[in-house]
């Protein structure tokens, strides 16, 4: 029978290892006897291989991936499965894995210790369930992992009163070095028993966050619907099937819990369900293709919220603790906060259709001092979430208090339990972790539920972004929770209006006593110096816009994403994003500037400058004054002024030249300032300064023109004195002409052809044999005719003188 247990793959019955036990005791014992007999060095010696075999222990590592349930009733049956694995460099044999329940815990405290001893050997384990309700192993090579499971009925594991039980998951084995039976390996967990309804059971509220990272930047498309611009496209990796946010919400909502809102991401889904584009690298942009994820995720959570409870954060989540350390110093950051307060329920009721609490304030992890509790209200909120690691209790307290606490001024704090709060923190990707998580959080919640017979109320919050793991992990106590015996759903609002106790703490720990992990993590003062910056530059440039709120919508959004929890430990990346928003409003106040101007050249006293705004942005502005300066004006002089201003208006997409008129008084280079104002006097982009050359006509110039000028006049004079006086003598000549004609005795045959003058008696006999005078003579005259001449062949000419002007062609 024995040898046939050494063969593998069989593993040898109780019976079968009962007797092999015995004769390994009855083979030993008279080794044991001389033992004893031995003196104490030897003694000694055995002593100090007890200790290395205490050093030893642990060889096999056993894990706990599943219990259920996780809270038994009578009836139940529990099933415990894991793994056993095999660390140390020999075999271990005759190895089985059994279930041993401890006795019960009696307080809270005792559960802490206890989880922190989970993998001890040495603890209180009480006595393994034996019989049929173990998994043996005939053998576990080194480096080798074994599957078990093992059902055991509740019945068997002597549950008495109401408690939290440890439960201890152990192996046992031997090795060829030690040859007899030895616990190996264990693994501890927790055993919540309460088969009945609780008496005064626990209300108990848990938060479950839909928070997420900044997605969106401030970029949106020039076109009417202003398509918006993600930095990235992980929002689609977390709405996709098996995303965070889809496990989140496909878990949530099957459960009672208190919905807290991010309304950014609302706002981030809502405008991922249109047309979207995801920056690339550089500049560039792509089209976003993951619409009916959203639509999908969107719609979902809709119906998720129905008849629930839902709490809007402010938008972006902003970070308190960082605003009220470093932020109060810079002038509007507070402003901040309430502008994202202010526009959280719209957003969620837009995007929802539900009407959201907005009283409640959620301080990173709870923490809380009074500058945090005096920020996280001054937007609103009369109710701040903190947790019980901050809000500590200093009396006698033998119990948890309800979270409801009045810290003055019309301030409530809900603590959260801190115990119950954190139970899913950390890596919960293996299911051994998962498992010891879900079973602790639950021990706890009974262990305070059974520590007084009063009804309290309780709050859990876990952290704000929970992986899947730690969301499924969470989703599995709760569930449990809610289908238990000793605890009952509350929503947040109720719990913060329950009566609070008395001997519970009131006082807000000091600014000193902040986490300095915590403090680490703020966003320094620099960065709120900077959000300011781009708030004054954002409020300079809205006022010149026809249709501000293209801008300032995206912009005051984007201002409030640079405060978000979501930088802790980011520091590199908040300060990218905010950097972008700054370059991005620089870009789009950059599109209304002044043209650069060369040197300009101005002839005489008084002239006119063109200057030209240009504005390359889609819609109009306006509201703008144009101011020209001289920085010399006592050489030239801008509408008699040292400076002169206009009002400026520009269409989309254009340009206008204003004109100032200037006058010069001396020659010469002055300087000329050109600068835009808003109408409020502050100055809008970068001044454009130009030189302006004055080249005055001087008095020498004034006399050598004037002196030409007199010429002309006198040449044009001279001439026309000198054509009056040859046509007065012309018409003196004509006039003489026709008075000899009418007196003489003689016809116009004795005085020859008309206008020829008489000749005198000694002529008389000689007109016909004088030869013709040539042409050349004065006008309207001739040679006297000669007897002998011939009848001209030609009329007479007219002798009456010519026009003036005219010229009289022969």
């Amino acid at each position: 029978m024995a040898e046939a247990a050494d063969f593998p793959g069989m593993t040898p019955s109780p019976a079968r290892r009962w007797l092999r036990r015995t004769g390994t005791l009855l083979a030993g014992a008279p080794l044991l006897a001389g033992l004893l007999q031995l003196p104490a060095a030897p003694a000694q010696a055995a002593g100090q291989a007890s200790a290395k075999e205490a050093s030893d222990a642990g060889t096999v590592a056993v894990t706990v991936d599943s219990l259920s349930p996780a809270a038994p009733t009578d009836g139940d049956t529990l099933t415990v499965s894991g793994t056993v694995t095999n660390n140390g460099k020999q075999a271990v044999t005759d190895a089985h894995v059994g279930l041993g329940v401890g006795s019960a815990l009696t307080t809270r405290s005792a559960i802490d210790s206890a989880a922190k001893r989970a993998d001890a050997l040495s603890g209180d384990d009480g006595s393994e369930v034996g019989g049929k309700y173990v998994a043996e192993f005939a053998k576990l090579t080194p480096g080798v992992s074994e599957h078990f499971s093992i059902s055991v009925p509740v019945g068997k594991l002597d549950l008495d009163d109401d408690g939290v039980y440890p439960l201890g998951v152990s192996l046992s084995g031997e090795t060829a070095a030690q040859p007899w039976e030895r616990v190996l390996g264990v693994q501890r967990t927790f055993l919540p028993w309460q088969p009945d309804e609780a008496d005064a059971p626990t209300r108990t509220t848990v938060l479950w966050p839909l928070v997420s990272s900044v997605h969106m930047s401030a970029e949106t498309g020039s076109n009417a619907q202003q398509t918006p611009v993600f930095l990235n496209d992980d929002l689609a990796k977390e709405l996709s099937p098996g995303g965070r946010l889809e496990q989140l919400l496909s878990l949530g909502k099957e459960l009672d819990v208190t919905w807290v809102i991010d309304p950014d991401l609302l706002a981030s889904v809502d405008a991922m369900t249109g047309t979207y584009r995801v920056r690339g690298d550089g500049d560039t942009t792509t089209a976003g293709t993951h619409q009916a994820v959203a639509k999908q995720w969107l719609h979902e959570l809709q119906n998720a919220v129905l008849g629930k409870e839902v709490v809007a954060l402010p938008f972006a989540d902003p970070d308190l603790a960082s605003l009220a350390h470093n932020g109060t110093g810079v002038a509007g950051s507070l402003s901040q906060l309430k502008a994202a307060t202010d526009v959280a329920a719209t957003t969620v009721e837009t995007v929802l259709h539900v009407t959201p609490n907005t009283d409640f304030a959620w301080p990173v992890d709870g923490a809380v001092d009074p500058s945090i509790v005096k920020v996280a209200t001054s937007a609103g909120a009369d109710k701040v979430i903190a947790r019980g690691d901050s809000l500590t209790e200093n009396g006698d307290l033998t119990y948890t208090p309800s979270a409801a606490r009045p810290i003055g001024g019309g301030t409530t704090a809900v603590v959260a339990d801190a115990r119950l709060s954190t139970a899913f923190q950390g890596d919960l990707t293996n299911a051994s972790t998962s498992t010891l998580a879900v079973q602790e959080f639950l021990a706890q919640s009974l262990a305070l539920n059974l520590q007084t017979g009063k009804q309290r109320s309780v709050v859990v919050a876990p952290q704000r972004m929970p992986t899947t793991t730690q969301a499924r992990a969470l989703a599995e106590a709760v569930t449990t929770l809610q289908g238990g015996t000793w605890s009952q759903s509350q929503q947040l609002a109720a719990a913060a209006k329950a009566k609070p106790d008395p001997d519970a703490t009131t006082k807000v720990p000091s600014r000193s006593a902040y986490p300095s992990s915590l403090r680490k993590q703020e966003l320094p003062r620099s960065a709120f110096e900077q959000i300011a910056y781009t708030q004054d530059k954002l409020d300079n440039f809205k006022v010149i816009l026809a249709n501000e709120a293209r801008v300032v919508t995206p912009f005051g959004r984007a201002i409030n994403r640079e405060m978000s929890t979501s930088w802790r430990g980011r520091n590199t990346a908040a300060s990218s994003f905010r950097q972008g928003v700054q370059a991005y409003l620089d870009t789009l106040t950059g599109q209304v500037k002044l043209i650069d101007k060369s040197e300009t050249k101005l002839s005489g006293r008084s002239a006119t400058i063109p200057v030209t705004v240009q504005n390359n942005l889609v819609q109009g502005v306006d509201h703008l004054v144009l101011r020209l300066t001289s920085k010399n004006p006592t050489r030239l002089e801008i509408s008699d002024e040292a400076y002169a201003e206009q009002r400026v208006t520009v269409s989309g997409g254009h340009t206008t030249t204003v004109k100032f008129t200037t006058s010069a008084k001396v020659n010469g280079q002055t300087t000329v300032v050109a600068q835009l104002y808003t109408e409020d006097g502050q100055k809008y982009g970068e001044e454009v300064a130009f030189d302006v050359r004055v080249t005055e006509i001087t008095a020498t110039v004034m006399l050598v023109i004037g002196g030409g000028v007199l010429l002309l006049v006198l040449a044009g004079f001279r001439m026309y004195t000198q054509r009056k006086r040859a046509a007065a003598r012309e018409a003196e000549e004509s006039d003489a002409t026709d008075e000899d004609g009418e007196d003489g005795e003689d016809g116009p045959d004795e005085a020859g052809e008309a206008g020829q003058p008489a000749d005198g008696p000694e002529n008389a006999g000689n007109h016909t044999n004088r030869p013709e005078k040539k042409s050349g003579g004065r006008a309207g005259t001739a040679d006297p005719e000669q007897p002998s001449d011939e009848t001209p062949d030609t009329a007479v000419e007219s002798t009456d003188p010519s026009g003036t002007g005219e010229r009289v062609d022969r």
